[in-house]
């Protein structure tokens, strides 16, 4: 079936009349003007948006006339911010309902146009009919390089279109295709486009409908694509073996710097999966794996890469179902990977305890641009506070941890009672409550020997 609707697509586009040059046909029933529309005395109405003696005048028109010229033509409603914003590099006009009519004018002035690089046109209702006539309109437009189409019910018919479009692509380079229903099928058309290609340098297919098979598609497309450098797959049902060949196409890419795969449901098997692509990646900066299941297990499985990559410097992972333990087991492996190039790890969401901040702390002295975002408990972040309102009661009587450690030490041994310290604490009245004082007890009293053996703490003075 898909065949059949490959060789009625080719042939369709082959016979389609040209935006600049074209047949005088009737236009097609959902191209002509609502019933009632006025159209000025003496136009004639076709399908093509430019004709010969169009052509003769185009050097004497601005781009303006042009576009009114093409949405009477149509039947579209001009769009004022097109209008307004002439000369721009940056045409915006997501959410303006241009249609495919609308689609058509558009494309009739951007043909030849040289000074917009960068066309926004989301959520606008294209459909697989307005883009054939932007997919037309690139064949000659050399100047635009962004191009952005999510949300426009594109469907496997614009998926189609689209990938016949990159097969010959030369000067888009980013093309965001965000929320448009495509299925595994149209990943396949995706791939076929994008194995060795090198244009295309950012790619944004999320919220679409890739699953098992989708994922194959794609990830075999990223083992031998030698162009995407930034890649959009999050809210996606990738999940087994559509997230392990997409591991898979990983391990071997070698121009992939930011991957996006949240919310795709990825649990132990697929973070093991990308735990091995990370042990041979050497270029991903970058990677997303925020809202999926990723728990302690499936973290330990991903340490298997993070313990000797050297290149990946952000990853996130808030918005799983991780623990202190989790936390735990992600700074350690970071500790020891002295090749380590992360700098920022996001598990906003993770609710760590106090061993985990110290032992961020202690990476932060080696690391101090290592930044890790976590969430605590009140209870947790005041008994951290308890070293530093021990520090400051005592330097605003001129004194360090040591000091005071030292007048309670009448015989010099570097030992100190866990009893000892509790009560002058108390007696000195240091503005601690019961919490961060057993807390800085067990600090110091890491044994459990119910005594302190200062001298090792000599750094905290």
């Amino acid at each position: 079936m898909m065949e059949q609707f490959e060789e009625e697509e080719e042939q369709q586009l082959s016979d389609q009349s040209d935006l600049l040059t074209g047949s005088q046909d009737q236009v097609e029933d959902e191209e002509k003007p609502s019933q009632g529309q006025e159209r000025n005395s003496g136009d004639e109405w076709d399908t093509d948006l430019e004709t010969d003696s169009a052509t003769d005048q185009k050097q004497s028109q601005s781009r303006a006339e042009l576009y009114l010229q093409a949405c009477q033509r149509t039947g579209s409603v001009p769009v004022s911010s097109f209008l307004r914003n002439l000369g721009d590099t940056n045409l915006n006009l997501n959410y303006y309902g241009v249609g495919p009519l609308g689609t058509k004018a558009l494309a009739f002035v951007l043909q030849t146009d040289t000074t917009i690089t960068n066309l926004e046109l989301e959520e606008n209702s294209l459909g697989p009919k307005g883009t054939r006539y932007l997919t037309e309109m690139l064949q000659t437009n050399i100047t635009i390089q962004s191009l952005n189409l999510s949300n426009n019910q594109l469907g496997r018919e614009g998926a189609y279109t689209i990938s016949k479009m990159l097969s010959e692509n030369y000067y888009v380079k980013s093309l965001k295709l965000s929320g448009n229903n495509f299925d595994d099928v149209a990943a396949k058309y995706f791939a076929d486009a994008l194995k060795g290609d090198y244009v295309i340098k950012e790619l944004d297919l999320s919220h679409n409908m890739f699953s098992f098979t989708g994922g194959q598609h794609l990830g075999h497309m990223l083992a031998a694509n030698v162009g995407i450098e930034v890649l959009n797959l999050s809210w996606n049902p990738l999940r087994l073996g559509g997230a392990m060949a997409v591991s898979a196409g990983l391990k071997v890419n070698s121009t992939l710097k930011q991957l996006d795969l949240s919310w795709n449901a990825f649990g132990q098997m697929e973070a093991e999966s990308l735990g091995q692509a990370l042990k041979n990646n050497r270029t991903l900066v970058l990677l997303d794996l925020s809202g999926n299941h990723v728990d302690d297990q499936a973290v330990t499985l991903l340490c298997q890469g993070l313990i000797t990559n050297g290149t990946l410097g952000v990853l996130k992972l808030s918005q799983n179902p991780l623990t202190n333990i989790g936390a735990l087991t992600l700074l350690k492996t970071v500790k020891k990977n002295l090749k380590s190039a992360l700098e920022e790890i996001d598990i906003s969401t993770v609710f760590v305890k106090e061993e985990f901040v110290e032992q961020l702390e202690e990476a932060r002295q080696k690391r101090p641009a290592l930044d890790v975002r976590y969430s605590a408990m009140s209870y947790v972040t005041r008994k951290l506070c308890a070293l530093q309102i021990l520090r400051k009661f005592l330097s605003e009587r001129n004194e360090s941890i040591m000091d005071f450690f030292e007048a309670l030490d009448k015989e010099g041994t570097t030992n100190v009672s866990t009893s000892d310290f509790r009560k002058a604490v108390k007696e000195a009245n240091i503005p601690l409550d019961q919490q961060q004082l057993d807390w800085l007890l067990r600090k110091f009293d890491k044994n459990c020997t119910a005594t302190i053996m200062y001298s090792e703490f000599a750094e905290l003075s």
